[in-house]
Parts: C-alpha cells; sequence; structure tokens
C-alpha cells in the first residue's frame, strides 16, 4: 500500500458531525475532519465564519439549481475541487511532473 494514503493521520478521516442553521432551518452535517480542515480553511480564505459561508454556498447553489440534493456529497466535492485547483498551482505539479508516492515495506 502506498505510504501516502496508509499513513495518513486517523484524525483525518475521523467523521465529525456538526449541527448548523441554513436560512433559519436547523440541519446537522457529517463529514470526515480533513473536509471540515477544508471548508474551514476555504471560509478564512473568503473573510468568513464557516457557518456564514455554508449559508452562502447553500443559498447560491438553490439560486443555481433550484434544490440542493444531497449538500455533504456537495461539500465533498467541493473541497476535493479547492484542494485540486490548490495543488495544480504548486510548482512541483505545475511543471507537469506527477506526484511520486512511496510504497510501503
Amino acid at each position: 500500500m502506498c505510504q501516502l494514503f496508509a499513513h495518513q493521520p486517523q484524525r483525518d478521516y475521523e467523521s465529525q458531525t456538526r449541527s448548523l442553521r441554513i436560512d433559519g432551518h436547523s440541519t446537522s452535517i457529517r463529514l470526515e475532519m480533513a473536509f471540515w480542515d477544508t471548508l474551514e480553511e476555504i471560509a478564512a480564505k473568503e473573510d468568513m465564519s464557516l457557518a456564514k459561508f455554508l449559508t452562502r454556498l447553500h443559498s447560491e447553489v438553490l439560486d443555481h439549481c433550484g434544490e440542493v440534493h444531497n449538500f455533504a456529497s456537495l461539500l465533498h466535492c467541493s473541497c476535493l475541487i479547492y484542494r485540486s485547483r490548490a495543488a495544480a498551482t504548486l510548482p512541483e505539479f505545475a511543471a507537469g511532473a506527477a506526484p511520486q508516492l512511496v510504497a510501503a515495506e
């Protein structure tokens, strides 16, 4: 197995349920800590609290699609898009070099 995957911190894939209000409605969302960390990073870059960022994202999806079928899945995908775009700006990725995975012995 690749060390990149097998040796990741357990905290990153432990899930946590958080309660919040979106448009006046109480709800809870269960995500892995790595996703919560990424969402908090995105919110901070947007100069918003996490709750405000999630509310705004939810509202924008409603405006664009008319409904939100699976908000937790949308958040997972949003984090993946954010991380992939961030990785694309790193010099080692921008040059077209593939990341080196190290096999565990």
